[in-house]
């Protein structure tokens, strides 16, 4: 069994993922957390739309790191502002998005691991399918 190292990230550091308007930055997935969950921080600059609703069967937990995000959890949006914890199990339709006038953030936490390795996948979708704006 191979032991884990611990991980020290500064402000910012981590492996980043543009997508346009959304970045993300992973903090630990897979090897790093023996596969047990994935974190990361996901931002989006001033009215900038999210993933679009979605569910899957792993769980999603967002923690708000700054300004307010929206959030879709079944089928009611919530503005959540920093400091809000917002939990969508698997199976829930969810969906986050900025509609703010300043850029937001959150933690995510993904349970079981393994969510980064979607994200090259992910990129070159939102780079076919830029996320539009939340005025129009």
């Amino acid at each position: 069994m191979d032991e884990r190292k611990p991980i020290f990230l500064n402000p910012g550091e981590g492996r980043r993922y543009a997508m346009g308007h959304i970045g993300a930055v992973f903090k630990a997935d897979r090897a790093e957390t023996a596969n047990g969950y994935s974190i990361s921080e996901w931002w989006l600059e001033p009215h900038t739309r999210g993933p679009g609703a979605h569910h899957h069967d792993e769980d999603d937990v967002f923690f708000v790191i700054e300004g307010t995000m929206s959030f879709l959890l079944g089928d009611d949006w919530r503005d959540a502002p920093k400091g809000s914890f917002v939990l969508a199990p698997g199976g829930v339709q969810h969906d986050f998005e900025n509609r703010s006038g300043a850029r937001a953030g959150v933690l995510n936490l993904s349970f079981p691991g393994g969510f980064e390795q979607h994200m090259p996948a992910i990129v070159d979708w939102f780079a076919a399918h830029p996320p539009g704006d939340t005025r129009g």
